[in-house]
């Protein structure tokens, strides 16, 4: 695959404005259902990529319905058409099950399938801007966050599009998972991961490794494309979904090491929370509207302590 033509989500942003596939809204909305509402009905239209750049409130944009449509999830991995999906499609086959070449010939006409095998590690750097504005202990306030309120029975504001950042304590590769994020008090949220995801299997593993000890977790928001859209692929789980990101992008992925843990989040980020999960603490979490029409039932899940924050 060839080189994406943007570094970070602010470049993709520009992109699609250019292509009519970004509305800028610049009249407040609130982000307690009714930014949910204009972006559902955007969305069942098949309309553009929205950037709230007024919710009520708060200092802070909120982008919705970024990947809405299929053209935009083939921008999103440097693709310019749609059709182009299948590649990845193949690409992703390909790393689940890789099959031994046949001979030479074969050989030869994998060459470029392993060649991008090859180029999968991330490539740290020493810092990165998302490390330039630093909140940590009591500073940290996460409802200074504009996060959102979907539906009218939801229990409490969400986050739905973190980035989580785990690794298991036998594993060299680094997981990176979606799951919602109910906000409970100002440095503390509630990770409703399943109990098959790769965040929730990271934090078996430790909880049998180090027991009593607090599991180190980070999460990014608003990362660059090709590794949002890394993290929501199935890939197989001895991958990083940074590797398979960097195979959508043509190049590395760039990431930068916490300044509280030892994990690495994505050096394009927007904001980046670092905490913990306390072993033994749950809390119920939901209910909540999910994709199916209906809510979902209340269940414990970890409770995810934030003690720092930085931001671009």
């Amino acid at each position: 695959m060839d080189a994406m033509k943007y570094h970070d989500l602010r470049d993709f942003l520009t992109l699609l404005e250019q292509q009519g596939e970004l509305k800028r809204i610049t009249l407040p909305v609130d982000p307690h259902l009714e930014i949910t509402e204009i972006a559902d009905r955007t969305l069942r239209a098949g309309g553009p990529a929205l950037l709230f750049e007024n919710p009520k409130g708060y200092s802070m944009p909120v982008l919705c319905n970024l990947f809405g449509t299929p053209k935009r999830v083939a921008m999103g991995m440097g693709q310019d058409d749609v059709s182009a999906l299948r590649d990845v499609g193949k690409l992703l086959a390909f790393l689940k099950e890789p099959e031994p070449p046949k001979g030479f010939r074969d050989l030869f006409d994998k060459l470029p399938q392993f060649k991008q095998v090859l180029n999968m590690p991330t490539k740290r750097l020493r810092g990165a801007p998302c490390q330039q504005k630093i909140a940590s202990g009591d500073d940290v306030d996460l409802t200074r966050l504009p996060i959102m309120t979907c539906w009218p029975d939801d229990a409490a504001p969400l986050i739905t599009w973190g980035l989580t950042v785990t690794r298991g304590p036998h594993k060299e590769r680094q997981n990176l998972g979606i799951y919602r994020q109910q906000l409970i008090d100002k440095n503390k949220l509630i990770m409703r991961w399943l109990s098959h995801r790769g965040g929730a299997l990271d934090f078996q593993e430790w909880l049998a490794a180090h027991p009593g000890e607090r599991f180190p977790i980070s999460v990014a928001l608003g990362a660059d494309p090709a590794t949002i859209l890394g993290a929501v692929t199935p890939v197989p789980d001895t991958l990083s979904e940074y590797a398979f990101a960097g195979l959508l992008r043509g190049t590395k992925t760039e990431v930068v090491k916490c300044l509280s843990n030892d994990l690495e989040v994505p050096a394009s980020a927007e904001i980046i929370l670092e905490g913990y999960i306390e072993p033994g603490e749950m809390a119920p979490e939901g209910p909540y509207g999910d994709h199916t029409g209906y809510y979902n039932e209340v269940d414990n899940f970890p409770v995810f302590y934030r003690h720092a924050y930085y931001a671009a």
